[in-house]
């Protein structure tokens, strides 16, 4: 096992590497290069090759490249153009809020999609199944602004239950204290995710559910929970876990758009301010974290194979 993850941590490191390489070079390729595109198409010359100067754009790009990975090692995402602050400092401020959010929907949606897609399983092709099916459908072909756009409407506007915007604050402590705030993004974001857990688990439950051992457990006279709970449900879980960490990077854009139409302030909200603003090191910053929280997720699902399914040992 030890050796397997060791393995698996150089190969992560790899693709972080590739997606650092991808993204840098991306940014080289812009028409008019970087300069011009911050600068606006009213930049003088003179302009451009000083902010080249001062920002050693005028180097060669596999040169700029090995200095913003020495820089990475040490730390350093580079400097916000617009925000004329360091990357890591605007992270660090913005991206615990992005986690409470991302993370809250995504536990709400697994522990809401769960259940349902056990009892549709179990139900299956009835009327519960049914209409637990159409509205996954619904759901997953929805546009997460949409959907925020709807939530806004129907609690904040008709039932002024709870308010359209988002909690405002700079710092974790700041956005905990307006929950209230909280409960629409965290809705929106759950909703759209909901939808695709619940079908995989629909899936998975009936597979599990046809398998001998689950015909053995009925012949020996257990309960049908027990069957559900100690039988089928683990290994059930197994392509979820895989779900869970191939979503990462699904819910983390669902989010970008989500703290977008709430006016959420985390990196979401950066990443688009930046896109608009043509904030380059920003956007890079931000591609990474989430790249890094990508690989990270798929790590985490190849653990919990051994942990969910006994029959599954690395070596």
């Amino acid at each position: 096992m030890t050796r397997y993850l060791l393995r698996r941590i150089v190969q992560s490191l790899i693709v972080i590497l590739g997606v650092s390489i991808i993204a840098f070079f991306l940014q080289h390729i812009i028409p008019g290069g970087e300069a011009r595109a911050l600068l606006g198409p009213r930049a003088t010359q003179a302009q451009i090759d000083a902010f080249n100067q001062q920002n050693g754009l005028n180097q060669p790009v596999y040169v700029q490249y090995f200095d913003y990975l020495d820089h990475l090692v040490h730390g350093n995402l580079g400097r916000s153009y617009k925000l004329n602050e360091p990357v890591t400092s605007v992270l660090r401020q913005d991206m615990p809020k992005s986690i409470l959010l991302v993370g809250s929907a995504l536990i709400l949606s697994i522990l809401i999609a769960l259940p349902v897609g056990v009892a549709q399983a179990v139900r299956r092709n009835r009327t519960l199944d049914y209409v637990g099916t159409g509205l996954s459908f619904f759901l997953y072909s929805m546009p997460t602004f949409w959907a925020g756009q709807i939530v806004i409407l129907i609690f904040a506007e008709k039932l002024n239950l709870f308010p359209a915007e988002a909690p405002q604050g700079s710092t974790l402590g700041q956005i905990l204290s307006q929950p209230s705030g909280l409960v629409l993004p965290i809705i929106t974001l759950a909703l759209i995710t909901y939808a695709s857990f619940s079908r995989y688990m629909r899936s998975s439950a009936i597979e599990a559910l046809a398998q001998d051992w689950i015909r053995t457990a009925k012949a020996k006279g257990l309960s049908n929970k027990a069957i559900l709970f100690r039988h089928m449900l683990r290994n059930a879980l197994i392509p979820i876990a895989t779900l869970v960490g191939l979503s990462l990077p699904g819910v983390f854009t669902a989010g970008l758009v989500t703290e977008q139409v709430f006016n959420f302030p985390g990196t979401g909200l950066d990443f688009y301010n930046a896109a608009v603003s043509r904030d380059f090191p920003l956007l890079l910053g931000i591609i990474l974290i989430v790249s890094v929280a990508t690989v990270i997720g798929n790590l985490l699902a190849d653990i919990a194979y051994a942990v969910l399914d006994p029959r599954v040992r690395y070596s």
